[in-house]
């Protein structure tokens, strides 16, 4: 690694992914967190150490400009954060580490699969883990058991997820959300299963968080827990499928036993319990990307800790809203 610099992509409203990260860094001895976005407003650009205007993933030049970023800022990791891009950044891992940067992201077939919600969940079942039954809308059976669940099979956030209740809804819904997966319905708690793996799939820390209200598909307030199930729920999704860095599980438990529907394989929005819980996650990032050999402490984690959040606001005069300043020798275009 060239030095401690961190650089978080899409960083959007993930100031606490940037404090954390700040905080880690600091420990060990300094360094900068710099993050790219495509607005100017983005809370995270006004509260990190240097921010860059990049365009979105989907252009053709993206990889260049965050490469060409890395490489001048002398950053030593780089921290995919939207499902859009880990695929991206996942088949030029190679080509950022011949530049001396690691990108903190799961292998090609990984990030591909759990982008497919219907994908993941059946690749799953077939591998033996419990995973929601999941179906195309031509795949249906001819008398569903209701209720049901629907969402796009390529989202996030919640976006377009609805439980589907009768016959009348499922006919609305498959019309209503664009490219559609139809699952089973879980009738249970909701948990969220943060995990962090060393570059070679191996599990370092489990943290399982219970999703007691959830807003705009991230956890508003929650818990963690020490259930012994959904850690080995996530031993087993890490036994099938190859990870690398931070991934979520989002499964729910029905009866006695948890089910998943759906792997992220980045940081989760509710990663900031996870780590006040004491599962410092952006400290082992940096161990790992340093090339350090991290020991598994998989349970070390402070159990029935509770997290409520709230809202805070980041204030801009007019005029920096066009020029970003925090970069020390020069000012960075983020508009």
């Amino acid at each position: 690694m060239t030095s401690h610099n961190v650089l978080i992509t899409a960083a959007s409203r993930r100031v606490p992914l940037v404090s954390a990260f700040r905080t880690a860094l600091a420990r060990a001895g300094g360094g900068r967190v710099l993050v790219t976005d495509v607005n100017p407003l983005s809370p995270a650009v006004w509260t990190s150490d240097g921010a860059y205007h990049v365009p979105v993933c989907t252009d053709p030049t993206y990889l260049d400009e965050i490469l060409a970023i890395a490489v001048g800022e002398r950053v030593g990791v780089v921290i995919p954060t939207i499902d859009d891009e880990l695929t991206l950044f996942a088949n030029a891992r190679a080509r950022f580490a011949a530049a001396g940067v690691c990108v903190m992201v799961s292998p090609p077939e990984t990030t591909a699969a759990c982008n497919d919600k219907l994908a993941a969940c059946q690749e799953l079942r077939r591998l033996g883990v419990a995973a929601a039954e999941s179906f195309l809308p031509t795949e249906i059976p001819a008398s569903p058991v209701f209720p049901l669940f629907i969402k796009p099979r390529y989202g996030r956030g919640g976006v377009g997820a609805f439980p589907v209740r009768n016959a009348r809804e499922l006919a609305f819904f498959l019309d209503y959300v664009p490219d559609p997966v139809v699952q089973e319905y879980l009738d249970g708690p909701e948990f969220t299963i943060d995990m962090l793996c060393d570059l070679a799939g191996r599990p370092l820390s489990i943290v399982p968080r219970a999703r007691v209200v959830i807003r705009a598909g991230v956890s508003d307030r929650g818990r963690t827990t020490k259930d012994e199930r959904l850690i080995q729920l996530a031993r087993d999704c890490a036994a099938v499928m190859r990870f690398a860095g931070p991934i979520n599980i989002q499964c729910r438990i029905v009866g006695d036993r948890p089910i998943v529907f759906e792997i992220n394989p980045r940081f989760s929005g509710g990663i900031p319990l996870t780590i006040e819980a004491g599962a410092d996650f952006p400290e082992m990032v940096l161990r790992l990307a340093g090339g350090q050999c991290v020991a598994p402490v998989i349970g070390r984690f402070r159990d029935n800790l509770w997290m409520t959040n709230y809202e805070m606001s980041v204030f801009v005069e007019h005029e920096r809203v066009a020029l970003k300043t925090y970069l020390p020798d020069q000012v960075t275009e983020v508009v």
